[in-house]
């Protein structure tokens, strides 16, 4: 029986930045669609008509996968009449290369091959840093520490989507995953990423060590935390 008490330490498959294209790929599609089938982009939805967003701004997304979450904000924002600049930034050479070859219509969407951990960001060098499901990757003290960095890179304002560690999202996402997934990847990861992932109260106590002192934590559908700290 899985433990859910606290979070799990056991490593991702996906957390092997030297995956090849023939493993990334149809891992990237199928997250894409896991993505618009639990609503995970109504967090980002939700965040930005809270943040104030102008014509220009950047928005420069930390292990941004294959950029599905650029390309829904890109649609989003310039249905409010706002062209912004997106930039994704990955640390697998294969996932960097595909979010390139999928967002080709979307010239506004940028993406850097970097680990996000020692590549050395500017400050404020975007507007508004954010992060699909990949907080959960790290352990509590390098969590600390990605999000003091993501802090220090933005000027106005970080979003933060990750998982809530809980029996249902866990079984969940396992029948989600074995009804419709081919990906040996996605299966293993999915119901992991879950263990890993997080409680309000321990979002809470990390935010307290990063020294965060305005900021929001949410729960929204489907067992997704929202954070949004605000600079």
């Amino acid at each position: 029986m899985p433990n859910f008490s606290q979070r799990s330490t056991e490593e991702e498959i996906m957390d092997n930045f030297s995956l090849p294209k023939e493993e990334i790929d149809p891992v990237l599609k199928e997250l894409e669609t896991i993505n618009k089938l639990l609503g995970g982009f109504s967090v980002f939805y939700d965040a930005f008509d809270k943040i104030n967003i102008r014509i220009g701004d950047s928005i420069c997304d930390w292990g941004c996968g294959g950029g599905d979450s650029l390309k829904v904000l890109d649609s989003y924002f310039r249905k409010k009449g706002l062209k912004l600049n997106f930039i994704g930034v990955d640390a697998t050479a294969a996932a960097v290369d595909y979010a390139n070859n999928a967002n080709k219509n979307y010239p506004n969407l940028k993406f850097r091959l970097a680990n996000v951990l020692t590549e050395p960001f500017k400050e404020n060098e975007f507007d508004v840093v954010i992060s699909s499901l990949f907080t959960h990757h790290f352990d509590d003290d390098a969590w600390v520490e990605l999000v003091k960095k993501m802090i220090a890179a933005s000027k106005t304002a970080v979003v933060i989507n990750d998982l809530h560690r809980h029996p249902l999202a866990y079984h969940s996402i396992g029948w989600l995953t074995q009804l419709f997934s081919k990906s040996a990847m996605v299966k293993h990861d999915s119901k992991l990423s879950v263990l890993r992932s997080f409680k309000r109260t321990e979002l809470a106590y990390l935010l307290q060590k990063v020294g965060a002192k305005d900021y929001t934590i949410k729960w929204m559908w489907a067992f997704r935390w929202q954070i949004i700290i605000y600079k």
